[in-house]
């Protein structure tokens, strides 16, 4: 899929090519109406002097009509396949800016219920250890970076004032458990086919046409060094290695 600059640069690139497309069409429309005057002046002509003409003149004369028609109806199939290809210029854009629209719109929702997840287990921690936390700023980095479909809260140390020098592990808060509404149209992910949500990891096969996976359903607890690829695609490459030998 091509990058986000790449599709604002093919959007400041359209309307130069719907220009481009538009005067080429309305080039071929006033060549064919040409043409189908000029046909109509000799068919005219042709009409009122056919008994004048003999056999050898009438053939003749009805092949260069002929010719004129096939040239006119040319020109009118070229007109077709390049409003054809006009339309789909733009109906491309359309879908891309739909679907950029529709991730955007994911991640800001998903934005939404990680700070409202991690609001709620931090007023969780304080009603159970009865005390003030002391320290939030893991808390805060861990969803300060919304760039990818990969967000979570996970291992948020915090240091209690009854216990001197612990560690209370937060766990991981999922943007699922902050009962906001599911959008019918949000894009989906992963195996399982659902929204986004908690820890996700992208496939760094470049072709994926999933992209996006759930720890859980990848069988992951943290992300691991490296690239990595997910089943579907690490199964394919396995089968091209056997194809090549």
């Amino acid at each position: 899929m091509a990058s986000a600059s790449d599709f604002m640069d093919s959007l400041k690139e359209l309307p130069n090519e719907l220009h481009r497309n538009f005067s080429l069409m309305l080039d071929l429309d006033s060549r064919s109406q040409k043409l189908m005057t000029n046909i109509d002046k000799m068919t005219g002509s042709y009409m009122l002097n056919v008994k004048k003409h003999s056999v050898e003149e009438k053939k003749k004369t009805m092949a260069r009509i002929q010719q004129k028609f096939d040239a006119a109806k040319e020109l009118s199939d070229d007109k077709v396949q390049l409003s054809i290809q006009t339309y789909e210029l733009v109906d491309q854009r359309i879908r891309r800016l739909d679907s950029e629209i529709a991730r955007f719109k994911s991640k800001i929702q998903l934005k939404a219920g990680i700070r409202e997840s991690a609001f709620n287990a931090k007023k969780k921690l304080q009603l159970k250890k009865g005390t003030q936390l002391t320290s939030a700023t893991s808390l805060v980095g861990a969803v300060s970076d919304l760039t990818s479909p990969a967000y979570s809260v996970a291992n948020v140390p915090v240091e209690t004032s009854s216990f001197t020098g612990s560690v209370v592990d937060a766990g991981v808060i999922h943007a699922a458990d902050a009962d906001m509404p599911i959008d019918p149209n949000e894009p989906t992910f992963c195996l399982c086919n659902q929204v986004s949500f908690g820890e996700m990891i992208g496939c760094d096969d470049p072709d994926c046409a999933i992209e996006w996976f759930h720890f859980g359903c990848v069988n992951l607890i943290t992300k691991p060094k490296g690239k990595w690829f997910c089943p579907k695609c690490t199964k394919d490459k396995k089968k091209n290695k056997k194809i090549l030998k």
